[in-house]
């Protein structure tokens, strides 16, 4: 029975049945193989930015949004203020930024958060993207600047209840009227489809049978965004399932060069090789946690990095980690330089994605019961990488787009 006078405390607890308390959010900057050793100062200097927002910013407050399914807008507002929002997107009035530049920002963004990183992949690499790659001049100067600097929330709007994959044969309807066009259809895991900006709306005109993009205001008479719930991966950010119903956009607001489904696939053809950084910065955050967690966790009197198994499970994981992060940045070069190919964008993605996949669940396994909880970080990421392993194309997708390549054969159908 235990009294006032003899209340527990750590003096009296029996040695080693309190827990520690792990340090697990060090960022190690794993270079096995010195892949980023020659990145130039300009690139570095976006890439430090971000890798001290993770660290001042995300890691110390994450782990309760993602909890709690809650979208801080506090840090997309940081993010704007730290220019880490658009993904390479010229902006008017904005200094260039790499291809680089972009892909080590999404790799450091995703190191801290999967919801964080995807924060980016919308606003900047698919909603800022389309408008410059699509948009007039006016248009541009008219929501670029906004969007770059979070103080207007931007999403892009694909995806429909019964076309993922086949995106191709979206039906949400675009029927032209005098002023504009008239809206309606349904779209699903929209990110920031809900939350007062704006939607790049993909639709298929009457005029032409062909897709045209659109840039559709969410307090639009019509519009309706409904935060989705229940999610199991990338909780600390909102997608949405939204419904249009005679939603009227004006000419203004129509991207002049949006034709055709051509041009959709072009925006997301760009966005694919950050796909590929942000699952490197998955997989880093679950080998340098595991690496740290192996340190100091003591099992059987020793440290777990004493053991074989656990030696080789980290050689295992930095072997798989250092061959993403050389795949990731040859692709990158060959982007930068205008020589990718659809391919071998699809290989990136794949290989990324699926290796990521697995450092995960190997980091998650080492961690043992303490892998699971929010806390010790690894469970958050081997969570997310599995959106990310499905957004911007499945691996299905892309493993046809990479065997159309090797065979010539399409197997689409």
């Amino acid at each position: 029975m235990t009294t006032e006078n003899t209340a527990p405390t750590s003096e009296n607890f029996p040695e080693g049945t309190l827990e520690p308390e792990y340090t697990l959010t060090e960022a190690l900057g794993t270079d096995e193989a010195g892949v980023f050793t020659d990145v130039p100062d300009a690139d570095r200097a976006h890439w430090m930015r971000a890798r001290s927002f993770v660290q001042e910013d995300v890691l110390p407050v994450i782990a309760q949004y993602w909890d709690e399914s809650e979208y801080n807008l506090d840090l997309v507002a940081r993010m704007g203020e730290l220019d880490l929002l658009r993904d390479g997107v010229a902006v008017p009035g904005m200094d260039e930024m790499s291809k680089l530049a972009a892909g080590l920002v999404t790799m450091e963004l995703a190191r801290g958060d999967g919801s964080v990183s995807t924060v980016a992949g919308v606003q900047g690499g698919l909603a800022m993207r389309s408008i410059a790659m699509c948009g007039s001049d006016e248009q541009k100067d008219r929501w670029l600047p906004d969007m770059a600097a979070g103080k207007l929330l931007g999403s892009f709007a694909l995806t429909e209840p019964a076309h993922g994959s086949d995106s191709i044969g979206l039906e949400t309807r675009a029927t032209p009227v005098e002023g504009g066009y008239v809206l309606n259809g349904e779209k699903k895991w929209i990110g920031n489809g809900s939350m007062g900006g704006i939607t790049v709306v993909w639709a298929r005109s009457d005029e032409d049978g062909a897709v045209h993009g659109f840039v559709v205001p969410q307090d639009s008479e019509g519009y309706t965004g409904t935060t989705m719930r229940g999610k199991l991966s990338l909780r600390a950010i909102h997608q949405a399932q939204i419904r249009m119903e005679n939603v009227f956009v004006p000419t203004e607001n129509v991207l002049p060069n949006a034709r055709s489904f051509r041009d959709t696939a072009s925006v997301l053809f760009a966005t694919r090789i950050g796909v590929g950084w942000a699952a490197v910065g998955h997989a880093q955050a679950c080998y340098e946690t595991a690496v740290q967690y192996a340190a100091q966790r003591v099992q059987f009197g020793r440290p777990l990095a004493a053991s074989q198994i656990v030696q080789e499970r980290l050689a295992r994981m930095l072997s798989e980690l250092t061959s993403i992060q050389t795949l990731v940045m040859a692709m990158t070069r060959k982007e930068e330089a205008g020589a990718l190919t659809g391919p071998q964008a699809s290989l990136a993605k794949y290989t990324a994605t699926r290796t990521a996949r697995q450092v995960a669940a190997n980091a998650r396994d080492l961690l043992g019961g303490n892998g699971i909880l929010l806390e010790n970080r690894v469970a958050r990421h081997f969570a997310d990488v599995e959106a990310v392993h499905t957004y911007e194309g499945t691996e299905t997708v892309q493993a046809l787009i990479i065997g159309k390549s090797i065979t010539g054969f399409s197997a689409y159908n």
